[in-house]
């Protein structure tokens, strides 16, 4: 035995969206044998298995062409109109978790686009809240990722700039810096979760207070992503794993203390299973 000193990160876990969508599926599937979810109700195949074993039933948009007459899960990522409208037409019954920081989003940007802005999202191409956003705009919206997509010479002068709630704040102001340093008048809506944007100062402190970090998250999670790349600038002995399967006895030394943190999208539960096979070694 290694002797080692584990704590969990207690800010780290689902946020509330999150949490709100899984405790409506959860309340759902005490009564109904089957629910339908658009998408994965979140970034973390550990707890979409959990639940799928509860009668959640993950589908597509493709799939939710062909659904009638049934009850449909939207979960916190939000969805573009065009569902919506879709749920009239094949009568589904849609319960709405949408996490109202999104829905709020997705207001602004459509009165944006009603005073016919010019509109630009920084998020990430096929990200699901993405999706939703752009469709309030009817698809007009420009989405990026990263700056060095963006043609300066064929912006517009004057642009609208939101962002996806989950990505890095400090990314984002760098972006409205080199876009108005580049003669275009960016006018600037920080959308950004603070719920989430706030574990990056969090996790700073978190990470450097021990000799080995594990952080817990899904690999499609953005959150996850940029929150890890957190921890390993701050600590460069940081770990990313999925699952307790992808631990391993190498990574860790005699009497060392270890820090477990998680994404916004991660379980408490798979972080205290973390925790159990760490101190096994």
């Amino acid at each position: 035995m290694k002797n080692l000193k584990v704590k969990i990160d207690t800010n780290s876990g689902f946020c509330f969206g999150v949490e709100f969508a899984i405790e409506m599926a959860e309340d759902i599937l005490k009564t109904d044998m089957e629910l339908y979810c658009l998408g994965d109700i979140v970034h973390n195949d550990m707890e979409v298995e959990r639940l799928e074993k509860m009668g959640l039933v993950i589908i597509d948009n493709k799939d939710l062409k062909n659904i009638k007459d049934s009850k449909v899960l939207i979960r916190a990522h939000g969805e573009p109109p065009s569902t919506y409208e879709l749920a009239v037409k094949n009568n589904l019954t849609l319960i709405d978790a949408s996490c109202p920081v999104v829905l709020k989003l997705q207001n602004r940007i459509k009165k944006s686009h009603d005073k016919n802005e010019a509109i630009y999202i920084y998020g990430k191409h096929g990200h699901p809240e993405v999706k939703g956003l752009r469709g309030q705009t009817k698809e007009d919206a420009i989405i990026f990722q990263d700056i060095s997509e963006l043609n300066f010479k064929k912006m517009p002068k004057e642009i609208t700039l939101y962002t996806q709630t989950t990505k890095s704040k400090d990314k984002y102001y760098e972006i409205v810096k080199i876009l108005k340093k580049e003669g275009i008048e960016v006018n600037a809506h920080d959308t950004l979760c603070r719920q989430v944007s706030n574990r990056d100062t969090q996790l700073k402190d978190f990470s450097l207070g021990f000799d080995k970090i594990v952080f817990v998250s899904g690999t499609k999670s953005s959150n996850g992503n940029v929150l890890f790349n957190v921890c390993k600038s701050n600590n460069k002995h940081s770990h990313f794993v999925s699952s307790s399967k992808e631990l391993k006895n190498e990574w860790f030394n005699k009497n060392e203390s270890v820090g477990i943190c998680g994404a916004t999208s991660t379980p408490m539960w798979l972080m205290e299973d973390i925790k159990t096979k760490i101190l096994t070694f």
